[in-house]
């Protein structure tokens, strides 16, 4: 064999793994893009229906009282007795503690004593008087009896100056006695004041319910000190409970008072509870853009606690009559909402408007019949699913 045979021969057994290599890899290619374009995808189906649609607006907040109130005493004092614990339910004016009076009731006792001294002295202050009035009325009449002598020359000028400075004598008496008596009463008055305040804090020992509610938490137990604006108690009226939950801000113009709601507890997710929208809150937080919205709780569950987290649904919009889709069937394209149908065995997407829509269902108002099978393909394949050949599972 010639030194050029040789040579291709050689390059001929390098090619051949080479191009064996590159088949094989076509065929494979080849296969997976067969299966990747052309195999059959397993799909599961939704029809269309027809029914009721209810638009919400969801938000998540806690459950809180209206009406509240933290009990604490006016004045410092030890607690001699706590008459309720958390999760009594009380009526308005109920004894709710009581501080140790032994202390007032002593003042109070003194206090008593010192009016019943105010008014003796009054009585005789009140007799001084009239004694004093009493002596002026015989000085008067004395100097009127010298003025009549005087002009009969039966009485000298001296007897007329005397019986003019016995009437100013008695006249400062009785100004001395109508000062003594107005002090006297001012004296009363100071005793009286003394007793009502000993006596409105002997009264401010006892603390009652200022409405009726529920005892959610109780802070502090006989013998402990309680002093102003330190809670012994926490209150609640179960009048009015609600949720107070935060709403995206971009929701605010389909919200108004009155309209229902659903209340999802998270210790009964699988129940919603009947509500209403109470009140709306007119700030906007600044960071989240959230705004608050009281929703107030028609029902309750059996067990319930003020804190606790709960989603609502605020329904903005029905319709009883419309088709309706999952909203999982709901794909979307630049902007536009289609879906998939199955067409001659292959899925094709189809344009589509909606109309209400929730967390569940959406309303298609164009682009599909009633009872008309929709595809649910998976997520993954969704992108891929068009024009290829579908198999329902």
């Amino acid at each position: 064999m010639s030194t050029q045979q040789t040579k291709r021969s050689i390059v001929a057994s390098n090619w051949l793994p080479r191009l064996l290599k590159l088949v094989v890899f076509s065929v494979v290619a080849g296969t997976a893009i067969y299966w990747l374009r052309f195999s059959p995808v397993i799909v599961a189906v939704v029809e269309v229906t027809e029914g009721a649609i209810v638009a919400e607006v969801m938000g998540t907040g806690t459950l809180e009282a209206k009406q509240k109130a933290i009990i604490s005493p006016k004045i410092s004092g030890r607690l001699q007795d706590v008459r309720v614990d958390q999760g009594d339910t009380i009526q308005a004016g109920d004894v709710l503690f009581q501080l140790d009076d032994t202390e007032l009731k002593q003042q109070a006792e003194m206090a008593k004593v010192g009016v019943a001294a105010a008014k003796a002295g009054l009585n005789r202050f009140e007799a001084d008087q009239n004694q004093t009035q009493a002596v002026f009325k015989q000085a008067e009449q004395n100097h009127e009896r010298v003025a009549m002598l005087i002009k009969s020359n039966a009485a000298s000028p001296t007897d007329m100056d005397k019986a003019r400075e016995q009437m100013d004598v008695a006249l400062a008496g009785v100004a001395r006695a109508d000062a003594a008596l107005l002090e006297a009463k001012q004296q009363e008055l100071v005793a009286e004041s003394t007793l009502a305040f000993h006596q409105a804090r002997l009264a401010d020992t006892v603390v009652a319910a200022p409405f009726a509610g529920l005892i959610v938490q109780r802070y502090r137990d006989p013998g402990a000190v309680a002093v102003p604006g330190s809670p012994v108690l926490s209150l609640i009226s179960t009048e009015v409970l609600w949720v107070s939950a935060w709403v995206d801000e971009t929701e605010m113009s389909r919200i108004a008072v009155g309209q229902p709601a659903r209340v999802a507890f998270r210790s009964e997710n699988a129940k919603s509870f009947r509500g209403e929208v109470a009140r709306l809150g007119r700030e906007t937080d600044r960071e989240t853009r959230e705004f608050a919205v009281d929703i107030r709780v028609l029902e309750l569950p059996t067990n319930w606690a003020v804190g606790q987290r709960a989603e609502v649904y605020i329904e903005t919009a029905r319709r009883d009559k419309a088709k309706t889709l999952p909203a999982g069937a709901v794909t979307w394209r630049e902007g536009t909402a289609g879906v998939f149908v199955q067409l001659d065995g292959t899925a094709q997407w189809r344009p589509v408007k909606l109309g209400l829509s929730n967390r569940e269902q959406v309303e298609v108002l164009e682009g599909v019949a009633a009872d008309e099978q929709i595809l649910l393909p998976s997520e993954a394949a969704a992108k891929s699913i068009e024009g290829r050949k579908v198999v329902i599972r």
